[in-house]
């Protein structure tokens, strides 16, 4: 008897991957169960025995992103790097790849902020919402340890500073969508270090 469900071809880790491109393209709310079976190439049951739900897959999805992608602030994290290094290798990696080829522009934890549509949907999204809250404590962690270290003036605002560069960061998704190359988006992470020098304490 024949078996039901999944064709023999149907590449698990390959779907995957093209469901989170599509996720990352369209957001959550804006991507249908049809899209993803036409991007999968399954059919409705093969699709429910592979995944599960939609919700599920996009767990999945974004799980696969932050392993992968999302990684590249992991620089403000380590404190073995000086902490305006930790934030300038932060910005210059996500700024290269939001605009590499291979996959879709922008960044899927910045754009997930319209990503869960309705109310009810941002449970779906809170794993993108933890995210963005990391990387603001990271950000953050980095400019108040720059003021530990005596890089920055003791009087420098902690909190306004790091929120220049976490708008800046997740400012460049729009960039980024809207076709600026990595070039480009390199040069305005050189103009926005500027900040930091700014209000930096020179006779350190």
């Amino acid at each position: 008897m024949a078996q039901m469900g999944r064709p023999r071809q149907f590449d698990r880790d390959t779907a995957l991957i093209s469901a989170m491109h599509l996720f990352w393209a369209n957001g959550y709310a804006a991507t249908s169960l049809s899209q993803l079976k036409a991007e999968l190439g399954i059919s409705a049951p093969s699709f429910y025995a592979a995944f599960g739900s939609k919700e599920a897959l996009f767990q999945e999805a974004v799980t696969l992103y932050l392993q992968r992608h999302g990684s590249v602030t992991e620089s403000l994290w380590d404190p073995q790097i000086s902490p305006r290094t930790a934030i300038e290798l932060a910005l210059r990696s996500s700024a290269q790849m939001q605009s590499e080829t291979g996959h879709p522009s922008g960044c899927m934890v910045a754009l997930g902020v319209m990503s869960s549509g309705k109310p009810d949907n941002v449970s779906v999204t809170e794993a993108l919402t933890a995210s963005r809250a990391r990387t603001r404590a990271g950000i953050l962690a980095c400019v108040r340890r720059g003021i530990a270290q005596q890089e920055l003036h003791a009087e420098t605002d902690p909190i306004a500073l790091a929120q220049v560069f976490e708008s800046f960061l997740f400012g460049l998704s729009t960039l980024a969508r809207d076709g600026a190359t990595q070039a480009s988006l390199d040069a305005a992470v050189t103009q926005v270090l500027g900040m930091w020098d700014l209000c930096s304490n020179k006779e350190a």
